[in-house]
């Protein structure tokens, strides 16, 4: 049986051809997913390079690290960037490692961009914007700032909808922050929360140039679609692109497609050529692999033994990458294998949801109590939304129970005195192993939104080293460590009282949160 005929619906033009099924390569261990890389590019490294975060200060005190080390260039992506101390920090930062370029001898060798979301970074008077604007007026030739505005969001919709409520049409919600050859993949934004009491996830994945080169150029063309910030705080389009919300949809959305399929599909062969070179060449793989410039020594690059793919999913570019991986992961599960899944924001997809309740895998749920939900205490109506997933997460446990499930799927809440909660992704352990072999780390919630509305992107990591998949059993753990199972009791407490006009409106709405 091949899962892609399972997938059969999704399978757009603008999508790889699939050419083998999964499974087919190497059935065993890690290997099995090496199917992966039919849809995008498969990076082989060696798991010394991946470090694990575990903390939000942890995650600010390295960007701010790597922000000072930078040499050549500094790229992040994000949904947006802070107006308080800690992101002035960061932006002081940039700013004196620019500084620092500029007074080295010849022109200045480092590049810096940043990708946000336009509504999102537009929102109040000081905003990203306004944080950014001294960086473009000091250094015009080094720094680009993008704004990405949403295809969806346009003529009478865009004039109706109010600031932040115009955000639930469509954001950029990519995380990558990359700075040399170095890349963090996260859920967490630029904003003094992630850097203190939101827990996320958070991986860095050390002297990885051809990752790098990949989330650069990915950076660099959803920025070629945006609007670009100017230094007195207006915006313009790059020259010949059709503006995204007062040109042609369709033409804009092929455009932006045809520049994202690119950078994924060149990419995809240069590492065919790279594995075909090292797998089918008569010399042993290690010789063919290119020398590490800090191993002075002329010790060769260590072979690898963990392979990253990128995810993307842009469904308003017909992008459904991510989407068919993650729907194959889950449909592929064998029984007895455990897939740990976590989301700040439960409200899975209708498909997700049948093949979590309609498989043989065991699943741990993790999802956020009322009290940490990042929408807890809001005022006006975004205050209702916790309830609103109260009543999600409650329709998903009742048929859970109501098919008899609740030994294989299992519903966890995190709670944590004084903190939010906005970690996703997953950890998959096939049967009878104690650590987990794959993770999907990056921006999806496994939600409507991220799967339709959204610009997302992560990484599958597939590791053989048992030292790289302790790290990531200790972060389930840790994160799994703070939560309380649900059960029927649960929806009994005070707290979850959900009122009539929430139960209502929710089947309405939930597709935009």
């Amino acid at each position: 049986r091949s899962s892609w005929l399972l997938l059969a619906p999704l399978l757009t033009p603008p999508v790889p051809v699939i050419t083998a099924p999964p499974c087919s390569l190497c059935p065993e261990g890690a290997h099995r997913f090496q199917w992966i890389r039919n849809l995008v590019p498969e990076f082989g490294i060696s798991s010394s390079h991946v470090r694990v975060l575990s903390s939000p200060a942890e995650f600010y005190e390295l960007l701010k690290a790597q922000i000072r080390a930078a040499k050549q260039r500094v790229v992040m992506a994000s949904l947006y960037l802070g107006t308080g101390l800690l992101e002035q920090e960061l932006v002081d930062c940039l700013e004196e490692t620019l500084e620092k370029s500029l007074q080295a001898k010849g022109s200045p060798d480092l590049r810096v961009s940043i990708l946000l979301d336009y509504t999102r970074g537009s929102r109040g008077r000081k905003n990203s914007r306004t944080m950014l604007i001294p960086l473009l007026q000091r250094f015009p030739e080094q720094v680009r700032v993008s704004l990405f505005h949403t295809p969806n969001l346009r003529g009478l919709l865009r004039l109706l909808i109010p600031e932040r409520f115009n955000e639930t049409i469509g954001l950029q919600h990519i995380k990558v922050y990359l700075f040399d050859d170095n890349v963090i993949l996260s859920g967490a934004n630029l904003s003094d929360l992630y850097f203190t009491n939101r827990q996320d996830r958070y991986v860095l994945l050390r002297d990885s140039p051809e990752i790098a080169d990949f989330f650069t150029e990915l950076v660099d063309a959803v920025g070629d679609v945006s609007l670009q910030l100017q230094q007195d705080d207006t915006v313009q389009l790059m020259e010949g692109m059709v503006h995204p919300y007062q040109g042609d949809k369709v033409a804009y959305c092929e455009i932006a497609n045809r520049r994202v399929m690119e950078v994924i599909n060149s990419a995809r062969t240069r590492q065919e050529l790279l594995h075909a070179k090292t797998f089918h060449s008569s010399e042993p793989a290690s010789s063919l692999l290119p020398q590490q410039g800090s191993q002075a020594s002329g010790a060769l690059k260590p072979e690898p033994d963990t392979w990253i793919y990128p995810l993307i999913q842009m469904k308003p570019f017909g992008i459904q990458i991510d989407e068919m991986v993650t729907e194959t992961l889950l449909t592929e599960a064998e029984r007895d294998a455990r897939i740990y899944l976590t989301t700040g924001y439960f409200n899975l997809t209708q498909a997700y949801m049948d093949l979590i309740l309609g498989t043989r895998a065991e699943y741990r749920i993790l999802l956020a109590s009322p009290e940490v939900n990042g929408f807890f205490g809001a005022k006006g109506v975004a205050g209702a939304i916790p309830a609103a997933y109260v009543y999600i997460e409650h329709q998903f446990y009742s048929e859970v129970c109501y098919l008899q499930q609740q030994e294989r799927v299992q519903l966890q809440e995190y709670s944590r005195a004084g903190w939010t909660f906005h970690a996703k992704g997953l950890w998959l352990y096939l049967a009878g192993s104690d650590l987990p072999c794959l993770t999907l780390i990056g921006s999806p919630n496994f939600g409507y939104r991220s799967v339709h509305r959204d610009l997302e992107a992560q990484v599958a990591i597939v590791t053989e080293n048992k030292a790289l998949q302790q790290q990531l059993h200790q972060e389930q753990e840790q994160l799994y460590l703070c939560s309380g199972v649900v059960s029927s009791s649960t929806f009994e407490q005070p707290n979850r009282y959900v009122k009539l006009w929430v139960k209502l409106v929710t089947p309405l709405i939930k597709n935009f949160f």
